[in-house]
């Protein structure tokens, strides 16, 4: 019988269970004490922070990195998010991705004014006097390494902190950084 995980991934931990370098990282198994053979489905860097889904089902693993499922991030940026940059990165953006130039695919994005209680304080970022800071979501169905980072930088704005508050119709739940929760399946839509 196979079992399914979501957790809230805080800052700093890396979305793999073993690290092979030298350098000492913290990792989710860190967390929690998942079953063997337990494996995170997609990633989110070390710098990046909340949903990711766990499972012990390799087929549950690739359905949920497919194409047809949506992710949606919140994106605290560098500057004020004008309705000129969201209409860019709905229509899509120039980004870099292994040494080549790629324009992204139309995606959703929109202005955040009210962040949900289970996205909390986060880590300081830096002080006010270093200029304001805004909100935006932003839902693909692709995702390029350091994705949503180089497309929110190429309309200036760079990301100040990143969070993944959707996979498909699952969210956060509520859950606060670092938490888990066991679920029976991954209900990827309505």
């Amino acid at each position: 019988m196979h079992q399914h995980f979501l957790l809230h991934k805080p800052h700093g931990y890396l979305s793999q269970f073993i690290y092979e370098k030298k350098r000492a990282k913290k990792k989710l198994g860190e967390l929690f004490d998942f079953p063997e053979g337990t494996m995170a489905i997609g990633r989110l860097d070390e710098d990046s922070e909340g949903l990711l889904l766990l499972t012990t089902d390799g087929m549950m693993s690739e359905l949920v990195r497919s194409k047809t499922v949506e992710k949606e991030y919140f994106a605290q940026v560098d500057g004020i998010v004008t309705e000129e940059a969201i209409m860019r990165l709905k229509s899509g953006v120039e980004i870099g991705f292994k040494g080549i130039r790629y324009v992204t695919k139309e995606c959703e994005a929109r202005i955040i004014t009210d962040l949900p209680d289970c996205i909390g304080e986060g880590r300081r970022i830096r002080d006010e006097r270093h200029g304001p800071t805004s909100w935006l979501s932003i839902t693909l169905t692709e995702g390029k390494f350091r994705q949503v980072r180089k497309m929110t930088a190429a309309v200036g704005l760079p990301t100040l902190r990143l969070i993944r508050v959707r996979v498909g119709t699952i969210d956060l739940h509520g859950l606060k950084a670092g938490e888990v929760l066991e679920v029976s399946d991954f209900q990827l839509s309505k």
